[in-house]
């Protein structure tokens, strides 16, 4: 026995509708999904060219701050432009370069004479070369030099001094005269001072030094100099 569908309830009568309907929500589904897509990449876009259009805003914005311009130049003088009615005469240079026929000059040799050096009077007592008295240049030393000239001042002040004066002048004990001179560059006894208890006395001790003799002068540094040499005399009068 065949069994006997009901034609309404047959699936198969609208296969092909249901067949367009599927097809219709698939095409649906992938348009949402193709729109989607889409959507997030336009956004994507549109955030880019925002962020690059802000850099652009920051660097323009960057570049256009620029420091203020400069003042202006000060305003140039105003130049009054004189005419020169005065002619000025040009100066010729002549040329300084010779030719065959000139004939040049010696020139002349100055000689430039130096200073001689002046030095001051020096102590007796610091002088490099003593002066020589008479007789000392026997000794090849110059401090065997220096003690001969002072043995033979002392003796010859020994020998011509009058000690009997101070006798004649009621003076009695030891008497102490002070007497200051120079030998000078050519060896001369000159500036002879004296301090002595009376006058006779000074006069008496500045005779005596000034009958020294000649000597030879004393040098410092390989020149003559002046020699300052203080003596003192002592004596004593007996009552």
């Amino acid at each position: 026995m065949e069994e006997k569908k009901n034609p309404d309830v047959d699936l198969r009568n609208n296969s092909l509708f249901y067949l367009a309907l599927g097809f219709a929500f698939v095409t649906f589904f992938i348009w949402q999904g193709m729109e989607w897509t889409a959507y997030d990449e336009v956004a994507k876009e549109e955030a880019v060219t925002m962020i690059e259009n802000e850099d652009e805003e920051m660097i323009m914005t960057q570049q256009l701050t620029q420091p203020p311009p400069p003042p202006p130049p000060p305003a140039p003088e105003i130049i009054e432009v004189v005419e020169d009615e005065e002619e000025v005469e040009e100066t010729v240079i002549e040329s300084t370069e010779t030719t065959e026929e000139e004939v040049i000059q010696e020139v002349e040799t100055v000689e430039i004479e130096e200073e001689e050096e002046i030095i001051e009077d020096v102590p007796f007592s610091v002088i490099e070369d003593a002066p020589i008295f008479p007789g000392c240049e026997k000794y090849s030393s110059k401090a065997e030099r220096k003690k001969c000239m002072s043995e033979q001042v002392q003796k010859h002040v020994n020998k011509k001094f009058n000690t009997e004066l101070a006798g004649d002048l009621d003076l009695t004990g030891v008497q102490k005269i002070f007497v200051v001179f120079k030998i000078d560059r050519q060896g001369n006894i000159t500036d002879v001072r004296s301090r002595a208890p009376h006058p006779r006395l000074a006069q008496e001790a500045e005779k005596v030094i000034r009958s020294l003799p000649k000597m030879k002068p004393g040098k410092q540094r390989g020149k003559p100099v002046g020699v300052n040499y203080t003596l003192p005399i002592v004596f004593k009068v007996q009552d």
